[in-house]
């Protein structure tokens, strides 16, 4: 028997979180110890259980999965973070490893190639798409960095709530500061797009693959 692999699911649709959930659990050697649907949850979740992998949505109600990884490590630090995604980008991948995740895996994928992601970053590994790697390794090592790639996690959650239509106020509300700060967030990620307006911004990040 392979070693027992705890494992926190993230996945705000229910059917889906179900149908991953009991695949999984499924699997000699992988145990589904606690699902969540938010990255609030995920945060207290992974506090709470300490899983070896937390398997995390990229798209969440309450913000961007890949910005969260901070907190979900901050939370136990010895647990790995595998980002599921409906499309992935160098840009994405890129992002992920700065966050400190340690892998990609397309939510297209067949069953045995998450169970074999899963068992490669528990066992201390990381996951991303072949074809993606020159992309990450040109981005990591400044040879192509993308706009963006030097966003904080908030200014990514902005940036990601931006892309939806939000406005300051909604901003603020959602992220749960104050408007002041949203404000400041927003100059940031307009600066460090090279954007001079919210609309420039979201198309920039579009283009280089940081929002669907």
């Amino acid at each position: 028997m392979p070693p027992l692999t705890r494992l926190l699911l993230v996945e705000d649709h229910a059917m889906v979180a179900e149908a991953i959930g009991q695949a999984l659990g499924r699997v000699p050697g992988i145990e589904v110890v606690a699902k969540a649907g938010s990255i609030a949850s995920a945060v207290a979740e992974t506090g709470r259980t300490r899983p070896d992998v937390v398997v995390l949505d990229r798209r969440l109600p309450d913000g961007d999965g890949v910005a969260a990884i901070g907190r979900i490590r901050a939370a136990a630090p010895r647990t790995r973070v595998l980002v599921l995604t409906g499309e992935a980008t160098a840009a994405v991948a890129a992002a992920v490893v700065e966050a400190g995740g340690a892998g990609l895996v397309v939510k297209s994928s067949r069953l045995d190639e998450l169970e074999s992601a899963v068992r490669e970053v528990a066992a201390g590994g990381v996951v991303f798409p072949p074809a993606l790697l020159p992309g990450v390794l040109a981005r990591l090592t400044g040879r192509a960095g993308p706009q963006g790639a030097a966003l904080t996690p908030r200014e990514r959650e902005t940036l990601l709530l931006l892309a939806e239509g939000a406005g300051t106020a909604e901003i603020s509300e959602r992220l749960g500061i104050a408007r002041n700060t949203t404000r400041n967030h927003v100059q940031h990620v307009l600066e460090k797009l090279g954007a001079r307006s919210k609309l420039e911004a979201v198309a920039i990040a579009r283009r280089e693959g940081l929002v669907d």
